[in-house]
């Protein structure tokens, strides 16, 4: 997608389709009067009988009256412009994209004025258009047969601004990076378990590693026979499809040291495996590779914007399948680290490859560790569908990792991980741990569990079961995978840059 920057003149917009945002009170937009004169004076009109709505995200479309160049007008209500935030920018204007999409429009050009405040610049309209329509025009085809229809794809923004054309290209690009990996995030997730195994997923990430130029090792199962990481290969022993561990490093220094690990767990299909599932709970566990894609996705992030921090994200890829090799409860597994693992649950799977995956990033290095799984419905039975669960081991790390948070709108909310929590996971009469206390505090003790192979290392571990799928349309995309984390793990590493914890 391309964009054209161009000086407020409603005479040499080239697009299909004028985006205008309708506050309150639009009278007061600079340069209203001049877009009221090219398109209608009878606008004021509209806007007070309500044709025209100031709503927040009330859209209505209107053809064009005289001999503009553009076909259509498509204005959208801002409501109040004193309560426009870049959050709700991204709702704005995801909702733009939803339109453009139906009207499978080809083209668009944003008058930015509207949309800015005393608080929001050009720059962050430009942003927020960017990546929010993206993600507003996601769709998933899948496999269904295609028709004979004109394929119509939109392939330009034009912004008409006043500010500095360089600023603002510079924040689009950034803006379509982040819709660019989110989105392929979606797919990954969004791909049936047929397609996207274990070695198609380490496949996906090789051409990734081309790209970027990130150095890339996968293991197969005789890697890690050698290395000895029984946790993984337990949970791969009922399954025909070899498991593999991906590892890319993204090198921005010549030494390699301040290292951050983002660790995803990749389980490309779950049946619970003795603990089998249930029928309903079976379906969509497709998904339950969310966090490899969501580290996948950071990834394509860092390689376009080339951040100054040091990063290897590692994946644990298999699926839990049931045979007669299948492990099964009571089984004691010896993990990578040496710790052995009782297991009480072989739907406790994701902890037991997160183990594997968060022991050999610290042994290649890593000086912090973020990993990101759809681990447990006990996160969504406490938090619902729409927060991300977190715990941690470092206050410092993060209140850094919430900044970025914040600065991207992905809700995550924090649960505590205490001594007596800590005791449980260690209390088994045949190991040093057991992979599953009990049901409640569930999500605690799933992430706990991984947090015992962090140790001393500073730690976050985040629980997307619930974000990571949406059951319907939401506000940034349409029902399915949601590609969460994506922009939060790669903003985070931006800012991290530039971070130095105490004592680390």
């Amino acid at each position: 997608m391309k964009t054209i920057i161009t000086k407020t003149n409603f005479n040499d917009i080239s697009s299909e389709v004028l985006i205008v945002g309708v506050p309150e009170h639009p009278e007061n937009v600079q340069g209203w009067d001049e877009f009221v004169a090219t398109f209608s004076s009878r606008i004021p009109e509209w806007v007070k009988t309500g044709d025209i709505k100031t709503g927040f995200k009330e859209i209505v479309k209107m053809p064009t009256l005289n001999e503009q160049p553009f076909k259509r007008v498509l204005f959208i209500g801002l409501g109040a412009t004193k309560a426009l935030t870049e959050d709700k920018l991204r709702q704005v204007f995801a909702a733009v994209g939803k339109e453009l999409a139906t009207n499978k429009a080809e083209s668009a050009t944003i008058w930015t004025a509207p949309f800015t405040n005393g608080k929001l610049a050009c720059e962050d309209v430009v942003f927020a258009a960017s990546e929010s329509i993206g993600l507003g025009m996601y769709r998933y085809e899948g496999y269904k047969t295609s028709s004979n229809e004109k394929d119509h794809s939109f392939n330009s923004i034009q912004f008409l601004s006043n500010a500095d054309e360089d600023e603002l290209k510079a924040a689009f690009e950034v803006g379509a990076v982040h819709a660019y990996a989110v989105n392929e995030a979606r797919t990954l997730v969004n791909m049936p378990p047929n397609i996207l195994t274990a070695t198609k997923m380490a496949e996906y990430a090789t051409e990734l590693a081309g790209k970027y130029d990130f150095e890339i090792e996968v293991l197969g199962k005789k890697e890690m026979e050698e290395l000895g990481m029984g946790a993984i290969l337990a949970v791969n022993k009922g399954s025909v499809e070899e498991p593999r561990l991906i590892v890319l490093k993204y090198a921005a220094t010549d030494t390699w040291e301040d290292v951050v690990g983002l660790v995803g767990k990749g389980v490309t299909y779950d049946t619970g495996g003795y603990s089998l599932k249930t029928k309903d709970g079976m379906v969509g566990m497709k998904g339950d590779m969310g966090g490899a894609a969501a580290v996948l996705g950071a990834m394509t992030i860092i390689g376009e914007l080339r951040p100054s921090k040091n990063v290897i994200a590692v994946i644990a890829s298999t699926d839990n399948m049931i045979s007669g090799e299948a492990f099964k409860p009571d089984d004691v597994i010896t993990s990578l680290s040496g710790k052995t693992i009782e297991v009480l649950n072989t739907d406790a799977e994701g902890r037991l490859v997160l183990a594997d995956a968060v022991t050999y990033a610290k042994q290649s290095g890593a000086n912090y560790l973020i990993d990101v799984a759809t681990l447990t419905g006990g996160v969504i039975v406490a938090l619902g569908m729409d927060k991300t669960g977190a715990l941690t081991n470092d206050e410092a790390f993060f209140e850094e990792f919430m900044q970025a948070s914040l600065e991207t709108g992905e809700f995550v909310w924090r649960l505590p991980l205490t001594d007596n929590d800590k005791k449980r996971l260690r209390k088994s009469d045949v190991a040093d741990l057991n992979n599953s206390p009990g049901r409640d505090g569930h999500m605690i003790f799933g992430g706990g569990f991984v947090g015992e192979f962090a140790g001393n290392t500073p730690w976050i571990h985040l629980d997307i079961a619930g974000t990571s799928d949406a059951p319907a349309a939401h506000d940034l995309g349409p029902k399915g995978a949601t590609g969460v984390m994506v922009r939060t793990l790669a903003t985070f590493i931006e800012r991290f840059a530039d971070v130095e914890l105490e004592d680390n």
